[in-house]
C-alpha cells in the first residue's frame, strides 16, 4: 500500500493520469485492474478512473511493495548550467531566449545540457522546484525550437499554467512572430500562403505540396518583407499553423529558402555568404487568452527580443 497527498501541482488532473506519473513502474493493465477491484481510493472512498483530484486529497493505492517503492527522481538537470537568458518571468510562466546550438529537450544525441534542464536547475536553485516534493509535475516547455533556431521559448512553472499554455497552443491564442533571412525574395512583398505538409520521420525531413494528398496536413504561413540587401531579404513570418520545419520548408517551397539552411536551403548560396546556420529567430510573442483564463493578465504583454541579423544586414 502507498499513499500520496495531492498538492497544487497534482490537482486538476484525472486519477489515472496522476497514478501513471506517481508510480511509473506500475503497468497500466495492473492499474486499471486495481481501479476495477476498488483497490485505488481517494480519501478512503472508491475512486473512478476519471475522478479529478483536488489539493489535499489522499490517494491510496493497494499494490505490492515492489511496485510501490519510492519514485526515483530524475536529478540529471543538475548537470546542466543554471544560467538562463530570461526575457520574462512571473510566478507561473518563464520565457527564455534559446541560443543557436542548444537543444530544447533531451534526445538520443544530446547531453544533459538542454534548455529545459537549465530552467529546472535555475528554478531548483531558487527553491521554486523540488522533484522530491512532486508526485507528477516538473517544469515543462510549452513551445520548442530546433537546435539551430534561436528565439523565445515558453515554459510553465506549475501545473495549472502548463494546462493553460498547452490549451492556448492548441487553440492558436499564442501568436509567434519570426524573423528570417532568405537567399532570394519571395514572390510578393507581403502574403499569407497555404500548402500541405507531411513529415518523413525516417529522414527527419518534411514534404510540401500545393495540393492535398494522403497523409498531408494543411499549413498556413504569413510573411512580410522588411528589408533587402545584397540579394538577401529580411522577412517577418507569422505562423497560423505550427508544423515541423514549417517556415524553412514552406519558404523553400516558394523559392525563398532560408540563408544557412543545410536541409531545405541553397548550399551554394550558403557558401557564398559564409553562413552555415539557418537565419531564423522566434523574436516576438503575443498572448490572447480568454478573459476568464487565469493567465489573461499576459494579454497586455508583448515579449520581444532584438534579432536583426546584424552580421548579415
Amino acid at each position: 500500500m502507498v499513499n500520496f497527498t495531492v498538492n497544487e501541482n497534482d490537482s486538476g488532473q484525472r486519477a489515472d493520469k496522476f497514478i501513471t506519473k506517481a508510480l511509473p513502474d506500475l503497468p497500466k493493465s495492473m492499474m486499471y485492474r486495481l481501479f476495477r477491484k476498488k483497490d485505488i481510493k481517494v480519501n478512503g472512498k472508491r475512486c473512478d478512473i476519471s475522478a479529478v483530484l483536488k489539493t489535499g486529497d489522499v490517494v491510496t493505492v493497494y499494490v505490492k511493495q515492489e511496485l510501490s517503492g519510492e519514485k526515483k527522481h530524475d536529478m540529471n538537470f543538475l548537470k546542466a548550467p543554471d544560467s538562463v537568458d530570461i526575457v520574462y518571468e512571473d510566478e507561473n510562466v518563464l520565457i527564455a531566449f534559446k541560443p543557436v546550438g542548444l537543444d530544447s529537450h533531451s534526445n538520443s544525441t544530446s547531453t544533459s545540457d538542454t534548455l529545459i534542464n537549465r530552467i529546472k536547475h535555475y528554478l531548483y536553485n531558487k527553491g521554486e522546484y523540488s522533484p522530491q516534493s512532486e508526485s507528477s509535475f516538473a517544469p515543462a516547455l510549452c513551445s520548442r525550437l530546433d537546435r539551430n533556431t534561436s528565439g523565445l521559448v515558453i515554459s510553465a512553472k506549475n501545473a495549472f499554467a502548463l494546462r493553460e499554455l498547452n490549451e492556448a497552443v492548441r487553440n492558436g491564442t499564442i501568436h509567434k512572430i519570426y524573423h528570417c533571412v532568405t537567399v532570394s525574395p519571395p514572390p510578393k512583398n507581403e502574403d499569407i500562403i497555404s500548402a500541405y505538409h507531411r513529415k518523413d520521420d525516417t529522414r527527419n525531413i518534411v514534404r510540401i505540396s500545393d495540393t492535398q494528398k494522403d497523409g498531408y496536413k494543411e499549413i498556413k504561413t504569413g510573411y512580410k518583407v522588411l528589408d533587402r540587401k545584397k540579394g538577401l531579404s529580411l522577412i517577418e513570418v507569422t505562423l497560423f499553423t505550427g508544423r515541423t520545419h514549417q517556415i524553412r520548408a514552406h519558404l523553400a517551397h516558394i523559392n525563398a529558402p532560408l540563408l544557412g539552411d543545410g536541409k531545405y536551403g541553397n548550399i551554394s548560396a550558403n557558401k557564398r555568404y559564409g553562413v552555415f546556420r539557418q537565419a531564423l529567430c522566434a523574436c516576438s510573442l503575443r498572448f490572447a487568452f480568454p478573459e476568464n483564463s487565469p493567465l489573461a493578465y499576459l494579454n497586455g504583454i508583448n515579449v520581444n527580443v532584438p534579432e536583426s541579423f546584424k552580421e548579415i544586414f
